[in-house]
């Protein structure tokens, strides 16, 4: 039976994330896509500094085997707030907040049900943690949809800048969630999404697939590159902010055919402007 749960719990990976808001922003909607990423990263550093700040136990750090080794590997870092729960929460609940589609917001309030259920069942998580989680979680994805993150003047490269000059400060031994929260922010702040979304199934294969690879041959090829430069800080934030400045910039300057450039990437569900079906 663990087998199904490590499944589920999979399901709140880094990777899985970085899939799902890829592909929401360049198939569905750029705009909320960006202002979601943004809460995402915002979320993701909150997470981090609460859990590492309050640095609570977990159910099985004074009897291991009260989870499975597959289980522990799952759990990172202290136990509350649960970054499964949160990070689950932001993403999917902010995008059913965006779509508005009763469907699709059953399937997200399912899905992040049961990854919360999957920290419970596995016993890496306290029901707190994973309560807390929830609750930030869904102020984060509430800031998703009805967050204003001016773009407008200096501030669109000056905020990111300073967030990499903070990550360069970071002591080397630094948990990897601070420096990887502040590239997200700091590729999401600066990015701009002025690009409509393809229209038709074909175009939206197309964008998918070759996104997707695009977007993680410079996830992997970065990583590969901090594994032989050395883990600092500084440039795992600007891995971070690379990935999302190619799924910003990168996929539709080279797939431009079937994502137009617009004046202001107004094919937006926050605008209420025709979306693709889901």
């Amino acid at each position: 039976m663990d087998s199904l749960w490590l499944a589920i719990t999979s399901l709140g990976r880094d990777e899985v994330f970085l899939v799902v808001l890829s592909l929401y922003t360049l198939l569905v909607s750029p705009r909320g896509g960006r202002d979601l990423g943004v809460a995402f990263a915002l979320s993701y550093l909150v997470n981090s500094a609460l859990k590492y700040g309050l640095n609570l136990p977990r159910p099985f750090t004074d009897d291991p085997a009260l989870a499975s080794a597959a289980a522990r590997a799952t759990a990172g870092g202290p136990g509350l707030p649960s970054g499964h729960a949160q990070m689950s929460a932001t993403l999917w609940l902010g995008i059913a907040a965006q779509v508005r589609r009763p469907a699709f917001t059953l399937f997200a309030a399912v899905l992040v049900a049961l990854i919360i259920a999957s920290r419970l069942v596995l016993h890496v998580h306290f029901p707190s943690d994973v309560v807390v989680g929830l609750l930030l979680g869904l102020a984060f994805a509430y800031l998703g949809t009805h967050g204003q993150f001016n773009q407008q003047g200096a501030g669109r490269w000056a905020i990111p800048l300073v967030l990499l000059a903070l990550s360069a400060l970071l002591p080397a031994g630094t948990p990897r969630e601070y420096s990887a929260g502040l590239g997200l922010l700091a590729g999401y702040w600066a990015g701009r999404a002025d690009f409509a979304p393809p229209h038709d199934w074909a175009g939206r294969l197309v964008v998918g697939v070759l996104g997707l690879v695009l977007i993680f041959a410079v996830y992997l090829g970065l990583g590969a590159a901090l594994g032989a430069l050395g883990h600092s800080p500084l440039l795992r934030a600007l891995r971070y902010a690379a990935v999302v400045l190619v799924a910003l910039h990168g996929v539709p300057l080279l797939l431009g055919r079937w994502l137009p450039h617009t004046a202001s990437g107004i094919w937006d569900t926050k605008q209420k402007e025709p979306q693709p079906g889901l």
